[in-house]
């Protein structure tokens, strides 16, 4: 098995190729479309059995989308796994060419799932879905400084400020809704979630463009993704209180408020919290339960291509 590994940062990218024997052949290439062209040539000449990457806030994506369009197996994981990797191998040195000597070990050793490259018009969709939230954010941001401008010519500028963002958003959303509505498979896609009570356009449209797997993975695998997945908290005779992290941070702030909703409005989501608070459970943990039957609903329905059911029963996923 030979596995590649590549450190991406805004001006170079590190390689590592690891042969089976255990030898690591290592270059830098610049991170420019050119040299970009000429690390896929590289790689396709090796054939590696995997690719891995980890995600850098962007600056993976024109390599990875790159070696993916040419039939390269690749992989984006979380820097968390391989810093902690890392550390339990004993390298606690770090270098960029040291990362990607990592990374082309976690390949070997954990053999991380390799995903298909979206297409362009799911990375633009994604695009504008995750700029409608920059710009929330920072509409949020400058609503809260309003209220405490200590002068009217910095309140001027900042009413300025929200006039733009305002626009900006009108903007973005207007894109998004064309996008969906030039989609087919988007516009079902929209429609299904949409029928859920307590389900809205923004739900749906955050799920399709940062939780592609949804109606395509099982039931525990879609709750690991979007981090409302319990997860046990043992060791010997301990018995710790289960708990949820990790996974998508997006998806999971956009499913809170879905359940927040659906908890008023749909009458199946709102009977099943019911019976967990009666039992004693904490409101809040019942509203984390919600949210994962909520998602476990909405994936059984995109497998299926069927709308909203009252009767839907999670374990039916």
């Amino acid at each position: 098995m030979t596995c590649v590994g590549i450190d991406v940062a805004k001006e170079y990218l590190d390689l590592a190729i690891r042969s089976s024997s255990g030898e690591v052949e290592t270059r830098r290439f610049d991170n420019h479309p050119e040299d970009i062209d000429q690390l896929k040539e590289l790689l396709c000449e090796v054939g590696p059995e995997r690719i891995v990457l980890e995600a850098t806030g962007g600056y993976e994506r024109p390599v990875s989308a790159a070696l993916a369009a040419a039939g390269l197996p690749v992989a984006v994981v979380n820097p968390r796994q391989t810093r902690d990797f890392a550390r339990a191998t004993g390298r606690l040195a770090k270098t960029d060419e040291i990362d990607a000597r990592v990374l082309a070990l976690f390949g070997e050793r954990i053999q991380p799932e390799v995903r298909p490259a979206p297409s362009a018009d799911q990375e633009v969709f994604s695009a504008l879905v995750a700029r409608r939230r920059q710009l929330q954010k920072m509409k949020t941001a400058e609503q809260n400084r309003l209220g405490t401008a200590p002068s009217e010519a910095v309140r001027a500028d900042i009413e300025e400020h929200l006039s733009f963002l305002e626009e900006r958003l009108a903007e973005t959303e207007r894109q998004i809704k064309e996008a969906v509505e030039n989609s087919p498979l988007w516009r079902e896609e929209e429609e299904l979630l949409c029928s859920i009570p307590g389900v809205g356009e923004t739900t749906a449209h955050v799920l399709m463009a940062e939780l592609p797997e949804l109606g395509e993975a099982n039931r525990q695998e879609i709750a690991k993704l979007a981090g409302v997945a319990p997860l046990n908290r043992d060791s010997g005779k301990h018995r710790g209180e289960r708990s949820t992290w990790g996974g998508r941070s997006s998806v999971r702030e956009t499913l809170y408020m879905a359940a927040l909703s659906a908890t008023r409005h749909n009458r199946r989501i709102r009977s099943f919290y019911d019976r967990l608070v009666e039992r004693g459970k904490a409101k809040k943990k019942a509203l984390v339960a919600c949210m994962r039957k909520l998602l476990v609903i909405m994936n059984t329905m995109m497998k299926n291509r069927t709308h909203w059911k009252p009767e839907y029963s999670a374990s039916s996923a």
